[in-house]
């Protein structure tokens, strides 16, 4: 396969999705501002008798107020986000590093670097264009003022700045962020996912015949495709096209990304066409993948865990938050297939099974933690709890997640007084495993966990 361009829509994403959004924006109103500023301009005469009287004596001596006012800002531009750049590389050591990027990215932050650089920009502007004609005073004389006020503005967004982030890495607001995130993406798919046209079907018989792979042409994630179109394109066909990937999933180029099962090979335009409704992204999403979510609050449960940081705190209200993400993942049966208006099968897609998703986010716990009897403890009553929300078909795998708990714990409490502390726990509040009421009196091996 020859690898294209990147296509106009995905720079787009990429653009909007980058750091530089929304200062550009905010960049390009600042411009159009100096430009209003300096071209045309308006005589004294045509301006009322109050707004005369604010003109300066002489706006071409206010060169050296704007150099001032533009040094100053310069100043205060790099010391916030050298300031930033640093907290930032503090708490990289406490999360994530997809997390760091994720703060200095967020909306709020752009929206204070725009207004940074939209009014360096204006008063730029009116440095380089100095001279002032006769009885055209007051209109530069208002647009010194507007500069005052912008950099007083930009003053009170750097309060705003250094607030915001010192708020954005503490621990209990990026777990909190992360929870909020994750839930409004899972909410979304499912409301996307509420028409007659989505459901859940067993998976078919393997494909014998008639079947067509279609390669990506470029690497990156894939958090989602756009089915809708794809569907339109199997329709055309008469076929069925079956996604080869999980959503969220990193591909390579030329890699087989779909397999198509239609009575007839499909041209380079329908190929290119169905290439086209890949959304590829250079990082994780959770906007566009609710189980990337999920992970991310599991990694930073395991950076707290780690034995530089020793946070257990920290790693308990990420497994409280994954707790309830996942017993809401349980009340809702993500779809995996796309049918048409007859009803007839046209797009599948895997869909991961909750006794895999379950053993992604438990199991790196309960082998960090595995010398921590509060993180086991908190593990079994986070099983507990989502046996409360489960159907029959995925009791067994709780019920296996909790034996293997049951072990760790066993092998932690060799002291008398931590046996009973811990056979206390065990039924300890309503679920619907079958746990023993005391722990076994022959200690199971660890690595057998």
């Amino acid at each position: 396969m020859s690898t294209s361009a990147p296509r106009p829509t995905q720079l787009l994403r990429n653009f909007y999705n980058s750091i530089a959004y929304l200062p550009s924006l905010l960049a390009m109103a600042y411009i159009a501002v100096g430009i209003v500023a300096l071209l045309p301009p308006l005589s004294d005469s045509q301006l009322p008798a109050l707004i005369t009287q604010l003109s300066l004596t002489s706006p071409d001596n206010a060169r050296s107020l704007l150099a001032a006012l533009l040094g100053g800002m310069i100043s205060l531009m790099v010391f916030s986000f050298s300031m930033v750049m640093s907290v930032l590389s503090q708490a990289g050591g406490n999360f994530s590093q997809k997390l760091v990027f994720g703060l200095v990215s967020e909306r709020d932050h752009q929206w204070v670097l725009g207004h940074y650089l939209g009014t360096i920009l204006y008063v730029l502007m009116l440095l380089i264009v100095p001279n002032v004609n006769e009885n055209q005073e007051t209109w530069r004389s208002i647009a010194i003022y507007l500069a005052c006020a912008m950099v007083i503005h930009c003053l009170a967004l750097f309060i705003y700045f250094i607030h915001n982030v010192s708020r954005s890495i503490q621990v209990d607001t990026v777990v909190r962020d992360l929870h909020l995130a994750t839930r409004h993406a899972m909410e979304q798919q499912r409301q996307k996912e509420s028409g007659q046209q989505w459901r859940y079907l067993p998976a078919q018989a393997p494909i014998t015949a008639n079947r067509y792979a279609i390669y990506t042409d470029q690497a990156g994630y894939l958090p989602s495709v756009n089915l809708t179109a794809l569907a339109t394109l199997a329709e055309q066909l008469g076929g069925v096209i079956h996604l080869r990937f999980h959503f969220g999933e990193h591909v390579v180029e030329n890699q087989p990304a779909m397999m198509l099962e239609a009575s007839e090979a499909p041209d380079d335009s329908w190929c290119k066409n169905a290439r086209d409704t890949l959304v590829y992204l250079d990082g994780e999403s959770i906007d566009a993948c609710f189980s990337l979510g999920m992970s991310q609050l599991m990694e930073v449960a395991i950076k707290a865990l780690s034995p530089g940081i020793n946070d257990p705190g920290t790693a308990t209200l990420c497994l409280h938050r994954i707790t309830d993400l996942l017993c809401r993942y349980l009340q809702w049966q993500p779809a995996n297939t796309l049918v048409d208006s007859k009803g007839q099968r046209r797009v599948s897609w895997p869909v991961e099974r909750f006794d895999s998703l379950l053993h992604r986010l438990f199991v790196p716990l309960l082998i960090y933690g595995k010398q921590d009897q509060s993180i086991q403890l908190e593990l079994l009553k986070a099983v507990k709890t989502l046996s409360l929300f489960t159907k029959e078909e995925n009791l067994d795998a709780l019920q296996a997640m909790a034996e293997r708990i049951l072990i760790v714990l066993n092998h932690l409490s060799e002291h008398s007084m931590d046996r009973q502390f811990v056979n206390e726990q065990l039924n300890n509040g309503e679920h619907c495993l079958s746990l023993p009421a005391l722990l076994p009196k022959h200690e199971k091996r660890l690595h057998d966990a």
